[in-house]
């Protein structure tokens, strides 16, 4: 099938580029322009993460049904002492020009009611230090999106301008216009600046590494082609994927960098074996002579083998990847259905693009792949290149690597084992949390703007935990005196009749809404004995849900994960030991990895370096996404070397030159491309939010120790303990593999 796929490709190699040149374009124009009338990134939504049916999400469906407010915006000034003379007529203009905007439908400030300041109700409007206050524009209830986007947008340019106007009376005051739009919408904005900079970031850096591997551009620019076609035609499936269901904001750069960094391994593997076909069929002499011709035979002959060896390995391994990231969609929650529909979409863009592009753009190059670069004219790069550029010998670097381990495999086994389970240990300790506003990265306008408004108008701000009670005021009331006298409970708003329901505010003894006393307070409620339902929302309810399911779908995505994954590599290799083999070890690489993740933001050890704010625990569907993506990460490495050692062993090689020259010919490829791929991961670390840092730093430690400590060390160190054991499978799965087997 393969090699056929290669034939078609290789007799039609202008129309293929030519069509991925239309896709990529288009791609681009709508899911990045919007030219048919609105972009990806504007049809992102954001917010806390919620499980469908679960006891916190009911509560806040309850809660958004019977809130008929319109959206509202807050100016907070600071630096003013609202006492000051003057300052209300100085606020008039404002006022008046803010009631006069279409679809506006209070203006609320402090001076503005009856006796001013002194007024009880307006204690929730003034700076605790009294040094500033709030005016708070609220929209009329219904408008529909197009008005409110409109009437917002009026309502913050003016209010943006109000303390210039006050200046004269209060030199030092400030100002900052937030709310919920505003809030959503930074974050928004912060995840297509993050992409932006990943972007700049991970690509030159990526292709320096390909001109180091191959020796030359040319090469190293297949690959890249392949990455910027994929990242096009990713974010179209995006746009796509957005009309049939909700899309959060992190999932765009979360997939976006998992297609980038897998259309650039795909392609670099791809041009690695065409380029070591090539040179097994054509002098360089010769090649340096001869005229690239698109019917060039051996140019032919070369794609076609590439595809019936490299392909294969690549379409395997995008089905483990896939299979792995498609385990998120038996998780109920709905950001990790949209992650793993997502990711599955993306990573077939990769794999299209490494199967049909990429070879077309070599039949184009043909002979001149085998040709020196011109930068290996250059005396110092000459030097760098011949250790660096891919090589056509037996023996090297990696294949000496694997005999210093096979001469001492129960050692190696043994350190590596301890290596691992020492990163892993931070992991015994890990707190997960479902965060919102703490997403923001400190100095942000909106984060200002969340951070001052807690600091300074607590009785302005919602409470961490919200109970609904579908019962009658006089009931509520009574009940809520219970809630007062619960451990970690510093004070409990007066219930509010809201429809048919009644709402409590409860507010624990700490100010993190998220934190283990808020989580203790939730479950304390939720434990008592009422004679009327009760749901309880909040941060920390959230997280108990997510929780729960993570915790009951997890064993269902790992049973399909591990089946699937021993399905497949029994069919690849034959063997019942190769796929077990590969599932403890990539569990126990996995581990280590969300060891250092936990480490590193939960403990905050590198918070300085990385620049961000600890949160206290892990976001608990980067948890989530870090595992599918990590183990099938891990698998597309296995793969990449089983298929390797499984060639030369069908060739007639003992087990231990099997596994010796099976690591040279694919540990190049496989550093290469974990290299890259850590770029492209560590690219996205240099953005503002923290959900994409979390997922980036995880994904390039996981490819780091799993291309290095795991692939290179305990992969050859347990093949050789195993020695023939390695292909051993009962007689009666050796006659199914002899009838489904998968083989070049």
């Amino acid at each position: 099938m393969f090699a056929r796929l290669g034939r078609s490709v290789a007799h039609h190699p202008r129309l293929t580029v030519a069509v991925w040149v239309v896709v990529a374009v288009l791609g681009y124009a709508v899911a990045v322009l919007g030219v048919h009338g609105e972009n990806l990134f504007d049809r992102l939504s954001t917010g806390e993460p919620a499980v469908p049916g679960s006891e916190s999400s009911q509560g806040r469906a309850i809660l958004a049904k019977a809130d008929d407010a319109g959206d509202s915006l807050t100016l907070i000034l600071s630096g003013v002492d609202p006492t000051t003379s003057g300052l209300d007529d100085a606020l008039d203009p404002a006022r008046t020009d803010l009631r006069a905007i279409d679809g506006v439908g209070s203006v609320v400030d402090p001076l503005a009611l009856p006796h001013g300041v002194d007024n009880p109700a307006a204690a929730p409007l003034v700076a605790k230090d009294g040094d500033g206050f709030l005016v708070v524009v609220q929209l009329e209830p219904g408008l529909a999106e197009s008005a409110s986007g409109t009437a917002l947008a009026a309502v913050e340019k003016r209010l943006d301008a109000v303390p210039d106007e006050l200046r004269p009376l209060a030199p030092d005051v400030t100002g900052v216009v937030g709310g919920t739009p505003l809030i959503y919408g930074a974050i928004t904005d912060q995840v297509e600046a993050d992409l932006r900079t990943g972007e700049a970031i991970a690509l030159p850096i990526a292709l320096l590494v390909m001109v180091l591997v191959f020796g030359g551009f040319l090469a190293a620019a297949m690959p890249m082609a392949g990455a910027i076609a994929s990242i096009a035609g990713g974010l179209a499936a995006l746009l796509g994927l957005s009309y049939v269901m909700e899309l959060d904001s992190s999932v765009v750069n979360v997939v976006t960098v998992l297609g980038l960094g897998l259309s650039i391994d795909y392609g670099l593997l791809i041009v690695s074996r065409f380029r070591e076909e090539l040179h097994r069929l054509v002098d360089v002499d010769e090649g340096r002579a001869s005229r690239r011709r698109r019917g060039d035979g051996a140019v032919l002959t070369a794609v076609e083998t590439t595809m019936a060896t490299a392909g294969r390995t690549v379409a395997f391994s995008a089905v483990t990847v896939a299979i792995s990231i498609a385990s998120l969609l038996v998780l109920s929650p709905e950001i990790l259905r949209a992650v793993g529909a997502a990711g599955c979409a993306v990573i077939l863009v990769a794999v299209a693009t490494a199967l049909t592009l990429v070879p077309a753009l070599l039949v184009l190059a043909g002979r001149r792949l085998t040709r020196p670069s011109v930068l290996a004219r250059v005396p110092v790069l000459r030097t760098v290149l011949a250790r660096t550029a891919d090589v056509q010998t037996e023996e090297g670097l990696f294949s000496r690597l694997a005999g210093r381990v096979q001469r001492r495999p129960w050692w190696v086994l043994g350190g590596v084992v301890v290596v691992l389970g020492l990163l892993a240990l931070p992991l015994g300790h890990l707190e997960l949390r479902n965060s919102t506003t703490q997403l923001l990265p400190q100095g942000s306008t909106q984060r200002e703007f969340v951070d001052t408004l807690a600091a300074q108008y607590p009785a302005s701000t919602s409470p961490a935990i919200t109970v609904v009670a579908q019962t009658s005021l006089d009931d509520a009331t009574a009940w809520a005196s219970t809630l007062e006298g619960l451990d970690d409970v510093r004070s409990v708003d007066a219930p509010a009749a809201v429809d048919s329901y009644v709402v409590v505010g409860v507010r624990p003894a700490t100010n993190d809404p998220g934190d283990a006393t808020a989580r203790s307070v939730v479950t304390e409620i939720r434990d008592l004995d009422t004679t009327f339902p009760v749901w309880v929302t909040g941060q920390a309810a959230s997280e108990i849900d997510f929780t729960a399911a993570l915790r009951a779908g997890g064993p269902w995505a790992a049973l399909i994960v591990g089946l699937a994954t021993f399905a497949l590599l029994f069919l690849m290799t034959g063997s019942v030991v190769i796929p077990l083999k590969a599932l403890v070890t990539n569990v126990v690489s996995l581990a280590a990895s969300l060891g250092v993740l936990v480490w590193a933001f939960q403990d905050g050890h590198l918070s300085g370096l990385l620049g961000f704010t600890p949160t206290g625990g892990i976001e608990t569907y980067v948890l989530a996404m870090v595992i599918a993506f990590a183990f099938g990460l891990a698998m597309d490495y296995e793969v990449f070397l089983v298929s390797r050692i499984k060639e030369l062993h069908d060739a007639g090689a003992s087990d231990d030159d099997a596994v010796r020259l099976g690591l040279q010919r694919s540990g190049r490829i496989i550093t290469s491309a974990a290299a890259i791929i850590i770029v492209v991961f560590a690219g996205f670390v240099a953005g503002k939010l923290l959900v994409i840092k979390e997922v980036g730093f995880a994904l390039a430690v996981a490819v780091l120790i799993d291309a290095t400590i795991v692939r290179l060390l305990l992969v050859p160190a347990t093949m050789t303990v195993l020695g023939s054991a390695n292909w051993w499978a009962p007689a009666w799965m050796k006659r199914v593999h002899e009838r489904l087997s998968i083989t070049h």
